[in-house]
């Protein structure tokens, strides 16, 4: 019915024939959270909910995109001066001019999308998004050209330079490169990457959505980047070949404890130690220990909620009620400042969990939190041609 309904949509507001359709995944990360900017290891995977395009050139030089979940319509231009001024719509617009930039000769369409990624709750709806448009704009303007590498980065660039954020790379890689049945290991520096199975019988992977909403273009986002920044710099003095906190352990931190401020150190103590992290819970994993896994992820909360300070009261209280359920493991999921758990549940304490969580959440904050079953799922693709 999704894909009936963006079709419709198009249709009744272009009246127009049919385009072509296509299809980006939002994400999840096991572990490996505020790693990517640091030149760490993420570990994502992509998930069964995304963002839906229906897309066709209309020979023109101008973009008549239809928001359909926020019944939103836009036109812009596609040079510079054209910038629409709608926060969803700089998302398309930002894409068309990265591809411009790499040679793409982006010509003027209708659009419609819509999405089932929850807005702000940690499963990046805008890479969801951008990956949709990038891909699909690499195929229909650009002859297949672009690698799977370089749409990614066009949606790290749309972010940078048209949306205000200073995000990695992860969101973006794990959309377009999702695979079913798969998390995948990036290695943020290099860029190497290796796909690990992750299908763990008798589990189930839930978000529980805080109903807080994040705004990761906040500066509370870039300031921890700049204080990861501010380490490096502080280290480089004494380890040249420090060039991001990727190359550091916690001796060359502790070395620099005094020339650096508290928060920083804290801001660091955290990201080095959640770069080990992924790469325990990897081997974990091959072991099919997920005790191991729970523990690790368990620990990357605490250090995002007490060290890098990403958390809230609402995400620590879904966390505890976890705990307290014996659930394999709990943390707060994405950049932070709100949005969801991610939680690896033994299916016989599923429902448990989930009827708890809601009951103690809603005593306590007088509103339930949302429930999100997730299934690890493929990435960008062309649905319809």
């Amino acid at each position: 019915m999704y894909i009936e309904d963006v079709r419709s949509r198009f249709k009744k507001h272009f009246n127009d024939a049919e385009g072509a359709v296509y299809a980006s995944p939002g994400r999840i990360n096991l572990i490996g959270e505020h790693t990517d900017y640091n030149g760490g290891f993420v570990f994502p995977g992509a998930i069964d909910k995304g963002m839906i395009a229906e897309i066709k050139p209309n020979g023109t030089q101008i973009v008549r995109a239809y928001a359909i979940d926020l019944k939103d319509y836009v036109e812009f231009g596609l040079q510079e001066k054209d910038a629409p001024t709608a926060s969803w719509a700089r998302y398309i617009f930002g894409v068309c001019r990265e591809m411009m930039k790499r040679g793409v000769v982006i010509k003027g369409f209708n659009t419609a999308f819509s999405g089932d990624v929850p807005l702000g709750a940690g499963m990046s709806s805008s890479a969801a998004l951008e990956s949709t448009y990038a891909f699909a704009l690499n195929e229909i303007f650009g002859d297949n050209k672009i690698d799977k590498f370089e749409l990614a980065k066009i949606g790290q660039a749309t972010e940078h330079n048209y949306c205000g954020v200073n995000c990695g790379i992860m969101d973006q890689f794990a959309s377009v490169f999702g695979k079913k049945g798969s998390l995948i290991r990036l290695d943020c520096r290099s860029m190497e990457y290796e796909y690990f199975p992750f299908n763990p019988k008798g589990y189930k992977l839930v978000l529980l959505d805080s109903v807080v909403k994040h705004e990761l273009a906040s500066s509370a986002y870039n300031k921890r980047r700049e204080s990861c920044e501010n380490v490096v710099k502080a280290m480089q003095q004494l380890h040249p070949e420090v060039e991001l906190l990727r190359d550091a352990d916690l001796a060359m931190l502790n070395e620099v404890k005094e020339a650096v401020s508290a928060e920083d150190f804290m801001r660091a103590k955290y990201v080095i130690e959640e770069i080990q992290r992924v790469l325990d819970v990897c081997d974990a994993l091959q072991k099919g220990d997920y005790e191991t896994v729970g523990e690790k992820m368990y620990a990357t909360h605490e250090g995002m909620s007490k060290l890098y300070e990403v958390s809230c009261e609402e995400l620590d209280f879904l966390t505890d009620v976890a705990r307290d359920c014996g659930v394999t493991d709990s943390r707060v999921m994405g950049g932070g400042f709100g949005g969801c758990t991610i939680n690896l549940v033994k299916e016989e304490l599923y429902a448990l969990f989930v009827e708890k969580a809601k009951a103690d959440f809603k005593e306590r904050f007088g509103k339930s939190p949302k429930v999100y079953d997730v299934v690890i799922s493929d990435g960008s693709r062309c649905l319809i041609r």
